[in-house]
């Protein structure tokens, strides 16, 4: 593939096939901001400017957690490959501008569980449809929150005394940024089709959201609902926090976000986001003392069970490889 060369003792069909599973990884708008820099020694990831929303994610939280999920997917994929990745977080000058450099740690077989997460790779897709009755068995309840402990974060199942509290403020967050007309503006150029293998196209929209709805759906122009189609009253919500704040804290949880995805797509359960609650600075905020003041709020999830929803587009990786020698800015590093 053009572009792309060895790395890691890996050769470049392989680094390939690395990257194709990085990128399935999901992103805030289906933007993908994130680019790989190959060398044979290591393989960087950085964010990409060209892809910032900055009315909807003026502080790059959402950047670094959508690149933070990509770099889980590349850990997978090495180690499918036998690679041991060694992880090191916003490296500073070792990799000026990246957010976080892979290793090569010595080999490593893999065992059964990465196995499953990495066939749900490519499975994984948010779902923006309304959900079967029934919610999610405990076991499988205990099953996330067991796959975000593995990452170093927390899975907070939002309680039914808690649950009125946190939908009253993803409806307010929603509600801010509807009159927002940037928000607005970012999310009518990232909906329907786009040419360049990104973006929310109508297929993966959902349906277009209703005033009676329970919590806020954001209008990717999806399509229109019957007149008795309502989305599920009580889906199983989760926000997924650290324990600390700042950069590397947001790449550890979007790495905590995708093994919770993936675990959730070998349940046979579907996931979206309400991200609109984390985006808002003062709603997040009072998120944040409703759980108590200690865990920072970094996403939050709605699952359930979901009807099969189609494959959203990629870009190609080749066009995701900086040139060795390209500068990098120091982009929402630290």
């Amino acid at each position: 593939m053009s572009g792309v060369t060895g790395a890691l003792g890996l050769t470049a069909e392989e680094v390939a096939e690395v990257l194709g599973a990085a990128v399935l990884a999901p992103s805030v708008h289906n933007t993908q901001p994130w680019r790989f820099r190959l060398l044979p020694d290591r393989i960087e990831l950085h964010p990409d400017p060209d892809r910032v929303l900055p009315a909807t994610d003026p502080e790059g939280r959402e950047l670094r957690l959508s690149c933070g999920a990509a770099l889980f997917n590349l850990r997978l994929a090495l180690l499918g490959l036998g690679v041991r990745p060694l992880v090191t977080l916003v490296p500073g000058d070792d990799a000026p501008g990246a957010l976080a450099v892979v290793r090569r740690g010595g080999r490593r077989a893999p065992d059964d569980d990465t196995r499953r997460l990495l066939d749900a790779v490519p499975l994984r897709r948010t779902n923006r449809l309304p959900f079967a009755p029934g919610g999610v068995p405990v076991d499988q309840r205990r099953a996330l929150l067991r796959a975000a402990e593995r990452e170093r974060a927390w899975l907070h199942l939002v309680g039914p005394t808690e649950i009125d509290r946190v939908r009253e403020l993803a409806v307010k967050a929603h509600r801010l940024q509807l009159e927002d007309a940037e928000v607005r503006g970012e999310l009518s150029e990232w909906s329907a089709t786009r040419p360049c293998g990104d973006g929310v196209p109508h297929a993966s929209a959902g349906l277009r959201p209703a005033p009676d709805d329970g919590w806020p759906m954001r209008d990717f122009r999806g399509a229109e609902r019957a007149a008795d189609e309502a989305y599920e009253p009580d889906p199983l919500v989760a926000v997924l926090c650290s324990f600390y704040e700042g950069p590397a804290a947001e790449l550890q949880s979007g790495q905590a976000l995708q093994r919770v995805l993936l675990t959730a797509t070998a349940l046979g359960l579907a996931a979206s986001f309400l991200s609109q609650v984390i985006e808002v600075r003062p709603v997040r905020e009072e998120l944040r003392r409703s759980l108590g003041g200690t865990l920072v709020p970094q996403t939050v999830l709605r699952l359930g069970v979901g009807a099969t929803v189609p494959e959203r587009p990629r870009r190609d990786v080749a066009d995701l490889v900086l040139p060795v020698g390209q500068r990098v800015p120091k982009f929402w590093v630290q």
